[in-house]
């Protein structure tokens, strides 16, 4: 199979404007997604797709692949697909270009679900350690059958804890996705659905419409640049671990 990884890279951004083009040590921000992918050495290979040019020169110039959007996209799933249309591909990695530090073994797990052709998408999760965040709205939970399936994905508290001799593992979703690419250009067929509309989470769209996502299990802390303060983070972990 031949799997490559894009990651979509919008210029502006309502929290952090232009937050990607931001310096993290001696490299920007979405050159140190991309770079950080392409060393994993896990994909044939590693696009950015993006809105703007300086964003695409960023990449060409440090002899990096790019490419520039045709139309204006809602998400980066849209952007993705336009991207990949008329490319021979079999599996496509979604990498946030926000998160810049790249866990490999992580991405690995991902590619590897597709071993099974019944999978069509996967994603991650990784338990809740700050139980004060599970209520939190900001952060989306997903519930998962035995086989590690997705049952649900919701900004409220899920599971509900009734009864108090149980202890519930809370899992929140994390927005790393892979699919095969017949179910991503699918995916963009469809019309916005009911509790992706209510909830503002696109993966709802998939579940929506039948598909199950395989959830595969990180414990992978790293760093994903929301805010400006979140640009010192990025630099600490950057000096505790390198990048």
């Amino acid at each position: 199979m031949k799997s490559i990884a894009m990651i979509p890279a919008r210029y502006a951004a309502t929290r952090f404007p232009f937050k990607l083009m931001q310096q993290l040590g001696n490299k920007t921000v979405i050159r140190h997604t991309y770079d950080n992918t392409v060393a994993s050495g896990l994909f044939d290979e590693v696009f950015v797709v993006t809105d703007h040019s300086l964003i695409y020169d960023e990449i060409v110039q440090h002899g990096g692949k790019a490419i520039m959007s045709i139309k204006t996209h809602e998400s980066g799933s849209d952007r993705i697909a336009e991207a990949v249309e008329n490319m021979e591909v079999d599996i496509i990695l979604n990498v946030q270009g926000d998160e810049p530090f790249i866990d490999t073994s992580t991405l690995a797990k991902l590619l590897a679900a597709f071993n099974d052709e019944n999978v069509q998408v996967a994603s991650v999760m990784k338990p809740f350690t700050d139980h004060s965040l599970v209520s939190n709205t900001n952060f989306v939970k997903v519930v998962v059958d035995k086989n590690m399936e997705s049952l649900l994905f919701s900004r409220s508290v899920i599971p509900f804890h009734r009864d108090e001799n149980i202890q519930p593992v809370y899992y929140e979703h994390i927005g790393v996705y892979a699919f095969r690419k017949a179910a991503l250009l699918q995916f963009t067929k469809w019309e916005m659905t009911p509790l992706e509309s209510i909830e503002k989470i696109e993966c709802l769209r998939y579940l929506e419409n039948g598909i199950k996502l395989k959830m595969v299990l990180t414990d992978f802390v790293g760093v994903k640049i929301d805010v400006p303060e979140d640009l010192e983070k990025a630099e600490k972990y950057l000096l505790d671990v390198g990048s």
